[in-house]
Formats: structure tokens, C-alpha cells, sequence
């Protein structure tokens, strides 16, 4: 697995040297933008609506922006120096809870831990203390340019990094519109509802369920593949002007090795009006 990240995870006076793995892949089907006409991809490009021309990354900052237009601009140089203060930093786990007490709402991204060099006996301490007492620990992280919360727990005989939202970016659920507050639901209505889940309850098994949408899109493509319902993209044309140029220099080319490669015709001599003159007379 590709490392993401190098550091050292502490509790206490344990010190973990860990690398970081990323635990889940995206596997959506990425499909392309192609113009209609030619079956070009589309290209998106960087520019600036003041100028009116496109931009290179040399000449793009970083700002925020504390009111309409109004920004602060940052340096390259400060954020690198902030954020290399915080990776500097061992990872502590500060609290230990139980993973029950944490609402799924604020969990984000899985990553896999592997024990470092020489943090092989610390890494299976911490994992089977976390394994007896059924604790999970809270812990805060520099994970790409961000300071995450994190909680570090066992799963399947390896500690995972799971980042979670801090409570101010989980969204109050007073702000979701037309939740109603009580209903009048009939008992024989509920009863059969309660009947349906129990009925329908089982034990989780991920193994059995499949992105249909992703197979039935790949079948689909595999199909239209093999019936050769493909389409390729078309030469960038090169500009009338730059032809006409090109056929212009090259015809002066050819025509300058012509006339140097002829041999030089003496130059006749002109006579003047006084021997005009003689011989009219």
C-alpha cells in the first residue's frame, strides 16, 4: 500500500512510530466530457475574467476572502511553515471512549495503521489494550494540509485512523426544513411496521451487497466496446494562416535553391547615346 503519511502516535509514555494507509478506494466509473461534434474531450482551463486570459499555476495565490472582494493573501512559504509546525508534532491520543458514544454522523474517512521501524511491540500494546477494555482513543492529526480529528481503534487485528467532523461542521438538525414534530400514528399502523423489521432483520454481512449501478454502467460500456460503438478524437486543424505561412516559406525556400543553383548570364553591355550617334550616321 502506497504511504500517506509518517508519524508518531503516543499515549502517555508510549511512543508508536506508524505509517498511514489509505483504507478505502473510490471505485465510481469516471466518465469523460466530449464535444458533441468531434468527440474532443473538453478541455477546462484556468482563467481570469478581469484579463481575459489564461492563467499558469506560477501565477495563482492563495486568499481568503473576509467580505465581498475583500481578501487576505497568504504565502506559500507561511502555510508551508504552519503546516510542517503541526506534522512535526507527535500524534497524542489525549481521551479514551467507547465507540458507541460516537454518532456515525461525525465520521469521515478510514485509514489503515502499520507499525514504523522499530514500533512493532508498541503497536501490538496499544492494540490489544484497546482490544481488552473495548475503548477507542480521540486524538488530533496533520492530515494534508488540515488539522483533523481522529479516533484510533482495532479493526480486524490492525489499529485505523478514522477522521471525524468536529462539532462545528456537523450541521444542527434545527436548520432541516419540514420536520415534523409529532404525528398521530395508529398502534396497529406501528405494530406492523415493528413485525416488517423484524422480519427483515439479519445479521451485517458487506460481502453481500453490490454497486449495481457501477456493474450495470461497466457491462454496458464493455458492450458498446465490443460492437465497436466507440468514437475517436479528431486532430487538433492547424490554423489556415499558419498553413498559407508554412506553403509560403516553403515555396521561397524552394525557389531561392533554384535560383542559386543556375549559372550566372554574363551582363550585355548598353551602348551610349554619343555611339548610338556614330552609328546613326
Amino acid at each position: 500500500m502506497h504511504t500517506m503519511w509518517k508519524g508518531t502516535i503516543s499515549f502517555g509514555l508510549v511512543n508508536i512510530p506508524v505509517k498511514m494507509h489509505a483504507a478505502t478506494e473510490n471505485k465510481d466509473v469516471k466518465l469523460r466530457q466530449l464535444h458533441k461534434e468531434c468527440k474532443s474531450p473538453v478541455k477546462y482551463e484556468k482563467t481570469c475574467p478581469v484579463c481575459e486570459e489564461e492563467i499558469k499555476n506560477e501565477d495563482i495565490v492563495k486568499a481568503y476572502e473576509y467580505a465581498k472582494n475583500k481578501f487576505v493573501i497568504l504565502d506559500e512559504e507561511e502555510l508551508e511553515a504552519l503546516k510542517k509546525e503541526q506534522e512535526d508534532k507527535a500524534v497524542e491520543i489525549v481521551d479514551f471512549v467507547k465507540l458507541e458514544d460516537i454518532d456515525p454522523i461525525y465520521f469521515e474517512k478510514s485509514y489503515y495503521l502499520s507499525p514504523n521501524e522499530g514500533g512493532s511491540k508498541a503497536y501490538g500494546l496499544l492494540r490489544s489494550a484497546l482490544t481488552d477494555t473495548g475503548k477507542i482513543g480521540i486524538a488530533k492529526m496533520m492530515i494534508r494540509s488540515k488539522e483533523q480529528l481522529a479516533v484510533i481503534r482495532v479493526y480486524e487485528n490492525t489499529l485505523v485512523v478514522e477522521t471525524i467532523h468536529y462539532p462545528d461542521e456537523v450541521r444542527s438538525v434545527k436548520d432541516v426544513p419540514n420536520i415534523p414534530e409529532e404525528v398521530n400514528i395508529v398502534k396497529k399502523e406501528l405494530d406492523t411496521a415493528k413485525m416488517l423489521i423484524d422480519q427483515l432483520t439479519a445479521a451485517f454481512e458487506p460481502e453481500k451487497y453490490k454497486d449495481d449501478y457501477r456493474t450495470a454502467l461497466l457491462d454496458l460500456i464493455e458492450e458498446k466496446k465490443n460492437t465497436e460503438q466507440t468514437a475517436t478524437a479528431k486532430d487538433k486543424p492547424v490554423p489556415d494562416n499558419v498553413t498559407n505561412l508554412m506553403d509560403a516559406l516553403q515555396a521561397s525556400l524552394e525557389r531561392a535553391k533554384k535560383d542559386k543553383s543556375k549559372p550566372k548570364q554574363p551582363k550585355r553591355k548598353t551602348k551610349t547615346a554619343a555611339q548610338k550617334k556614330k552609328t546613326a550616321t
